[in-house]
């Protein structure tokens, strides 16, 4: 035991560079691929959270033919109570019109409500965060608003601006809504001018703005009145050709004018369940079965009697209910979550492999460094399961630290990528939750592909005699190549093309190896780019998918470099003799270094050949999860970026192993037994 032990202690000291790398991996294939599949967790709780402070309306009933009585918003809350449900009810009216606002016309969603307070005291249901403007003092006798904080399609109207309200044009324009023909709309506004000659306005100052936890995504909010029927793309990729609000502003309902009260009284119900202990978890199947089965029995209340020779069972019903499913802002930012949460799952099947070519990589070279020892430990009467388990554990070492630093990692890209939807929603505050049940999957995947690799390299030693063992592995045989065999193209190379075409050749394991993590790595980076091409031409409205494109181009970068550092370093360190005979034959440091780098270059670039195909199988993957682009739509610039890319995390590295290759102990390498 105490030799097992010294020997174990050896390996951990001496090949802290094999160690470092299989942290590296590890971090960055957890670490990522958990930050990003997790951030969909964190944006639903944060979600939830404001849904549950703001008592946001799980229902929003409209009525399409006017007003509701007092008789019909009671039907509604016995409807609910029946139904076992202890609901927060408020009224009031929401009509989407163009109003003049400073010299233009602006499509404004205007909410006139019977809770209204400037402070924000009264509000029970979508209860928001007001910001008042204290030089800004309404006087007695006047009537104040709140304006929408302003975002990116939806203009707030600052604090201090006086709206004048025509409320006959405003009924001109919700009977015409409402399908009526001018001739009868005219002939009913004549009969209201003949009592107000002068019309009927309101000049209303704006005393605040205040953030609704109804509206808050940067495409706008589409109008109640785009047609009969708004749909909601389920993408959530924008609002597309649908005519958007450009403003809202909140009112109490008193200022709505006594005469035009029975056309413009009590048209909205608001109803939250939020605070409900039986109402399943936002978005969740219960969640929508509930509030489908509420908006039938709603509707069903509110059924207009049959015309003559009208079937009872045609009649429709007179109110449109609303759900949170049918509010962009809401559905479109879960919409998104769930595309990222899918990429983080097609993100951790392409880690796998990477990770599991890194660590048979590390782990098979670190066998061959250890050949005597092992066959040593095998003379001693150990068992190739403690053999092989000492190697397993240097690698559940490394990857239980790697594991410990990509739950960091992950915490920190769930944070980023919360933030980075900012760009594109006026986001809630952000919950500290991290689904630690993903990171949890994740990391045994990767663990479970490394233990996978660590086995596969320890029976393959175990396979060999241990005095076959004891004896030093063979140099690899030369031979000729295939390209020796075209004398029209080798007969142009020079001598040092030669010798790399050959050792390329020569090493087919290394060689493969090397190439399909490049290849692997090369797809990430082009479905980064496939991605960021999305945004970039509009196929996806989202600042802040660009955000999330953009950090998987930077990670996937940072593979390539781990990839190429750690292959090109177990190159280097199998061939320290032959690179001392090359500085001993007068080599300068510059040739002794082209010397790799060259054999690095060629397996890069034959990397990124077969990346090519890998890349273009991952962005359709990638765009069939998403619902979003297509392979033959993605720019044919972004295909010229990704090698580019590679090819640059490529120099960096062959730069930073440039001090290895030019300070090989040219004695302690002559002396080696080989």
């Amino acid at each position: 035991m105490k030799t097992y032990l010294k020997t174990l202690g050896r390996m951990f000291s001496h090949h802290i560079t094999r160690f470092l790398s299989i942290i590296f991996i590890v971090f960055i294939a957890v670490g990522f691929s958990s930050g990003i599949g997790s951030s969909n967790t964190k944006i639903d709780r944060s979600l939830e959270d404001y849904y549950e402070g703001a008592n946001m309306s799980d229902l929003i009933v409209k009525n399409e033919d006017g007003v509701f009585s007092e008789e019909d918003i009671a039907a509604v809350r016995t409807l609910l109570e029946d139904e076992g449900y202890s609901a927060e009810i408020s009224t009031g009216l929401s009509v989407d019109v163009n109003v003049k606002i400073g010299e233009s016309d602006r499509l404004t969603r205007l909410y006139f409500l019977d809770d209204f307070s400037l402070e924000g005291d009264d509000w029970a249901v979508n209860i928001p965060q007001i910001t008042l403007d204290d030089d800004i003092v309404p006087a007695e006798d006047e009537f104040a608003a709140l304006s929408l904080v302003s975002n990116a399609k939806i203009d707030g109207v600052s604090a201090g601006t006086r709206v004048t309200l025509d409320f006959v044009d405003i009924l001109r324009q919700l009977l015409a809504q409402q399908g009526m023909e001018e001739d009868e709309i005219d002939g009913m506004l004549r009969l209201i001018e003949m009592f107000y000659p002068d019309g009927i306005k309101e000049d209303i100052v704006v005393c605040g703005t205040l953030d609704s936890p109804l509206i808050f995504a940067s495409d706008g909010e589409p109008s109640y009145t785009n047609g009969e029927d708004v749909e909601i793309p389920e993408t959530g990729a924008g609002l597309g050709d649908l005519e958007i609000i450009q403003s809202a502003l909140y009112f109490s309902s008193d200022i709505i004018p006594t005469a035009l009260a029975s056309f413009l009284g009590t048209g909205d119900i608001y109803i939250s369940l939020a605070d409900d202990e039986d109402v399943p978890a936002l978005f969740t199947g219960g969640y929508e079965e509930l509030v489908d089965d509420l908006s039938a029995k709603i509707a069903d209340l509110f059924v207009a009697e049959p015309e003559e020779g009208e079937e009872a069972a045609e009649a429709e019903s007179t109110v449109r209910v609303i759900s949170l499913y049918d509010n962009f802002s809401v559905f479109s930012l879960h919409s998104y979550s769930g595309k990222v949460e899918a990429l983080g799952w097609v993100l951790v099947v392409a880690f796998i492999f990477v990770t599991a070519l890194v660590v048979f990589s590390n782990i098979s070279r670190l066998m061959e460094e250890e050949r005597s020892q092992v066959a040593c430990m095998r003379t001693l009467g150990y068992s190739p399961f403690k053999i092989i388990f000492k190697y397993a554990l240097f690698a559940a070492v490394a990857a239980g630290i790697g594991g410990f630093v990509a739950y960091f990692v992950g915490a920190g890209v769930s944070i980023f990528v919360y933030e980075v939807f900012n760009y594109s929603y006026l986001m809630p505050p952000m919950s500290g939750y991290f689904d630690v049940a993903f990171f949890l999957v994740v990391f045994c995947i990767i663990v479970f592909t490394i233990m996978a690799a660590t086995l596969v390299s320890g029976i393959k030693m175990m396979t060999v005699a241990p005095a076959d063992l004891l004896r030093p592995k063979p140099p690899k045989a030369g031979k000729k190549v295939i390209f020796e065999r075209m004398p029209w193209l080798w007969n142009l190379l020079s001598f040092k093309y030669k010798s790399t075409v050959r050792n390329v050749l020569r090493y087919k394991s290394r060689f493969l190896m090397t190439v399909i993590a490049v290849a692997f790595s090369m797809a990430l980076v082009m479905g980064g780019l496939a991605i960021l091409d999305l945004c970039t031409t509009g196929v996806i409205n989202s600042v802040s998918i660009i955000g999330i494109a953009i950090l998987i181009i930077a990670f996937a970068g940072l593979l390539t470099a781990v990839v190429i550092y750690t292959m090109t370093n177990i190159n280097i360190s199998e061939r320290n003799r032959e690179l001392a005979t090359l500085m001993v034959l007068g080599y300068h440091d510059g040739e002794v270094s082209g010397y790799i780098y060259r054999e690095v270059y060629i397996d890069t670039l034959i990397g990124v050949i077969f990346g090519y195909p890998l890349a273009a199988l991952l962005i359709w993957v990638v765009f069939e999860m998403i619902g979003l682009g297509t392979l033959g739509g993605v720019s044919w610039y972004m295909w010229l970026a990704a090698p580019l890319l590679v090819a640059l995390f490529t120099w960096i590295v062959t730069l930073l192993l440039r001090r290895k290759i030019v300070r090989v102990d040219m004695n302690e390498s002559l002396k080696a037994i080989e």
